[in-house]
């Protein structure tokens, strides 16, 4: 796909909303980080592989810190948008925000950056579409992107060990 036109952010965003039930339910009563961070990989990986338009796997994910507990009942809601892309590579910010159903109420419960690769039909990763940043805070966020993406590749050479 070298050479291919530039995609704006908008077209690969998605939307997820999924009622919380008890059965998402950790020992506490509250939702459980695992099931919450499956939803923000879904989240995560529809938004790449809307960009790319192709097949693709998780390679990272930057720090989740949970700051407020997602209740039974409650409604989730997840934002994910592209932030950076690099060759094959693609960053997505993925929101997360809890809603009461009965009185609208909502609160941002974490969020992360997550990192994708496109593959091609061998399972390779394989070049992706460049970003179209339209506003200064999508290039603002692009250039934090991709100083992320320089910071991991960073700790991957330091934390390198060969078996």
């Amino acid at each position: 796909m070298s050479g291919a036109a530039l995609k704006p952010v908008a077209a690969s965003r998605v939307q997820l909303t999924q009622l919380m039930q008890n059965e998402h339910a950790n020992l506490s009563g509250n939702v459980h980080g695992g099931w919450i961070m499956k939803l923000c990989d879904e989240a995560g990986g529809l938004a790449a592989l809307r960009h790319s338009q192709r097949q693709v796997v998780t390679v990272a994910i930057d720090s989740m810190t949970f700051q407020e507990p997602v209740r039974v009942g409650e409604l989730l809601h997840l934002a994910a948008r592209l932030t950076w892309v690099g060759r094959s590579s693609m960053e997505v910010l993925v929101t997360v925000e809890a809603e009461n159903p009965l009185t609208g109420d909502r609160v941002r419960t974490n969020s992360a950056y997550m990192v994708y690769v496109g593959l091609d039909n061998r399972g390779r990763p394989a070049a992706t579409p460049p970003l179209e940043c339209e506003t200064d805070e999508q290039k603002q966020r692009m250039e934090a992107g991709a100083q992320r993406q320089r910071d991991r590749l960073k700790r991957r050479e330091m934390h390198h060990i060969d078996v």
